[in-house]
């Protein structure tokens, strides 16, 4: 792995501001015999998106609306302890914290314009429906 993959791109040219990000160590459970209990391989990333001068104003809006249930005080975090390795465990951080933001900042999809459905198929459903109706009653052995 190279030393940490540059800077962490959010969506075209806005990244996540380096000197914004609050890292938290602390020791991480699961496997890692002996060593893991003396090393804090777990990371906590956290990110003061109220605050951030980083974003466009209005990403930073919508990001503060779609995140709402995750946020604390305006600060979001992300942990991360996948790895046994802290320098991994802070790769991975960055990049679901990149990604996060990249979702919660993504423009509002295109209202769906309503199409009409052609006659032509309307009308030839109608037949066969029609039709179909017509087989099952000759079907039902009623008039002899």
């Amino acid at each position: 792995m190279d030393d940490m993959s540059g800077p962490y791109v959010i969506r075209g040219s806005v990244s996540l501001p380096e000197a914004e990000l609050m890292w938290r160590f602390s020791r991480s459970s699961g496997p890692g015999g002996q060593h893991v209990n003396t090393s804090d391989s777990q990371v906590e990333l956290r990110f003061d998106l109220a605050k951030t001068e980083a974003l466009p104003e209005v990403w930073k809006q919508r990001a503060l609306q779609r995140l709402a249930s995750r946020l604390v005080d305006g600060v979001i975090t992300v942990r991360a302890s996948e790895h046994r390795s802290q320098w991994r465990n802070r790769e991975t951080a960055a990049v679901r914290l990149a990604a996060l933001l990249a979702e919660a900042t993504a423009p509002p999809p295109k209202p769906r314009k309503p199409t009409r459905i052609p006659r032509g198929i309307n009308e030839r459903r109608l037949r066969e429906k029609k039709q179909r109706a017509q087989t099952k009653r000759g079907r039902s052995g009623r008039d002899w």
